[in-house]
């Protein structure tokens, strides 16, 4: 039996020296570390606590970028963004209970729109595992049991031999597709004691790929190639597979119209004559993908947003190519493919046989027309003009982070992304307060380019705090504050079910003065100065804040 060991993981001269000869006064904390600047970590996210103190000890002996923020759920939040924006894994330093179980909305939102986030907490020491009630500061029975449904997967570690073990493993889970976010805990012993194991190199943490299975390859490409009325429905999963191109290519090819979802803007061109834009809370588009007789389904589970609320119901064959295994054929019966967008794209790409269908770009003319038309039916002009104010003043290759707030909703439908992975939001999730703190993840991985983050005001109360770390480090975060006074949506969902809203009003800031204070420059603008002051915000370096007061309204829902 013999073993192939061409592809193990060699040391150079430097890394044995510095193996047999570790440098003194290294902890756990500097495992870890090490283990994440040798799988090529640049940048991590975090905040301190007691427990977790060897860990950031040990940060000012590597050469990782440390970005603290003020609350650890928006810790998670930038370290999703950036994530999201580089594809790469982005580190997470928590402390043990409070601090941890403080990140969990951010991960879950993370988990929903597959954020590659390594969260490494601390714990209580070793001596206090197994659920025992030792009165440890911080203690839980199971710390990562709170975690275990949220994330891809948990690991403890027990000893410092074990982290950089636990750290790979993580890192090829949170890279492996569907990416997502996953867990580490380390007692505080294990990171505080002294260790003279060598210095950690010579790492390999591969993600596995996940390609199409060829004979479902064939089948598709063969509907496809037959279809009369076929369309595709682009998720996420192409924006982060990079398969954008491959998508245009397919579509093209094909004569297929496309829609993208909300979580997939930008995947396609918004002007092409086959974009069906990202109308899918509209009854017009429903109906259209309805009547295909062939829909592909790239990266999408077809879940709430995606179905209009779960009223799609397709008439013909769906083939649906998803990474995540547990969506396929989660909501509709499909020819389901297993794969990564990109792979599957590839293949069908090389497989399908051109079609013509000269009244394909005509249909989306028409089918667009009508939703213009059924928008221009109620009287939403204010809120058309702040969205096409935005558009003008965001440079097309600047990141934008939407807050749950009804501006983004109207973004979700109407906002001409120009370019993938440069428009996000928590809409996988669905918590507030994600978007001042993912803008900051997103210029933390790119400081060349301005960011904008979006909220309402009672979205912005929840990431004040990070101003200050805006601040700190100089970041190219503009941050645009819609203040209509309270939670906007909430307040139209409660008086369209109860006739009128409660508890939805809020008393709140004078956030031009807040953000002054923290020493940002802020302006007070209106819907006609919007373009301009927000143009000229961005276009300044360090942050900046933008307050618009206005009351905006929603379109009228459609699956009612």
């Amino acid at each position: 039996m013999s073993h192939d060991h061409d592809d193990r993981p060699q040391l150079t001269a430097a890394q044995a020296e510095a193996a047999l000869n570790p440098p003194t006064g290294r902890n756990g904390g500097d495992l870890v570390v090490e283990t994440l600047q040798g799988l090529g970590a640049t940048t991590v996210f975090g905040l301190p606590g007691q427990h977790a103190l060897g860990m950031f000890d040990a940060l000012r002996r590597s050469s990782l970028s440390y970005v603290g923020l003020r609350v650890e759920n928006n810790a998670g939040f930038a370290a999703d963004a950036y994530g999201r924006i580089t594809g790469e894994v982005a580190p997470l330093l928590l402390s043990t209970g409070p601090g941890a179980l403080t990140s969990l909305a951010a991960l879950q939102e993370a988990a929903a729109a597959s954020a590659p986030v390594l969260a490494i907490s601390s714990q209580i020491p070793t001596a206090g595992l197994g659920g025992g009630r030792h009165g440890y500061l911080h203690e839980l029975r199971d710390q990562k049991a709170s975690f275990r449904d949220v994330v891809k997967s948990v690991h403890t570690v027990r000893t410092a031999s074990q982290i950089p073990s636990a750290i790979a493993a993580a890192w090829e889970s949170a890279l492996t597709a569907p990416h997502g976010p996953v867990w580490i805990e380390i007692p505080q012993d294990v990171l505080l004691a002294g260790t003279t194991l060598p210095v950690v190199s010579a790492l390999d943490a591969t993600p596995r790929e996940v390609y199409p299975r060829p004979e479902l390859t064939l089948v598709a490409a063969d509907l496809l190639s037959k279809a009369e009325r076929p369309a595709i429905i682009a998720g996420g999963g192409v924006v982060r597979s990079d398969a954008a191109g491959k998508l245009l290519a397919l579509a093209e090819k094909l004569d297929a119209p496309v829609v993208t979802t909300f979580g997939g803007k930008g995947a396609f061109p918004w002007e092409h004559p086959l974009s069906l834009q990202s109308w899918l809370e509209d009854r017009y588009t429903t109906d259209f993908l309805e009547s295909a007789d062939v829909l592909l389904v790239v990266g999408s589970g077809l879940g709430e947003l995606s179905s209009n609320y779960h009223t799609f119901a397709p008439r013909g064959r769906v083939i649906q190519i998803e990474a995540d295994a547990g969506k396929l054929e989660s909501n509709h019966p499909a020819l389901g493919i297993h794969s990564d967008a990109r792979e599957a794209l590839s293949d069908l790409l090389e497989t399908v046989e051109r079609r013509e269908d000269p009244q394909a770009a005509e249909q989306v003319s028409a089918l667009l027309g009508m939703v213009r038309d059924r928008i221009a039916a109620q009287d939403l002009t204010l809120e058309q003009q702040v969205l096409a104010s935005v558009r003008e003043a965001l440079p097309d290759t600047s990141p934008s982070f939407w807050d749950m707030t009804i501006l983004a909703y109207w973004a979700w439908s109407a906002f001409d992304a120009r370019h993938p992975n440069t428009m996000h939001s928590a809409q996988g999730a669905g918590g507030l307060g994600y978007g001042f703190p993912a803008a900051i993840g997103a210029a933390a991985a790119d400081r060349t380019k301005p960011v904008l983050a979006v909220s309402g005001d009672g979205g912005a109360m929840y990431s004040i705090a990070e101003l200050a770390t805006a601040r700190q480090y100089d970041l190219p975060v503009t941050w645009l504050i819609v203040d209509d006074g309270g939670y906007g949506i909430l307040r139209e969902y409660m008086t369209d079910a109860f006739g009128e809203a409660t508890a939805t009003e809020l008393s709140r800031p004078d956030f031009v003065a807040l953000a002054e204070s923290f020493g940002v420059p802020a302006v007070r603008t209106t819907p006609e100065a919007l373009a301009a002051d927000l143009g000229k915000a961005l276009a300044s370096p360090g942050p900046s804040v933008v307050v618009l007061p206005a009351l905006l309204r929603m379109f009228e829902p459609t699956h009612l």
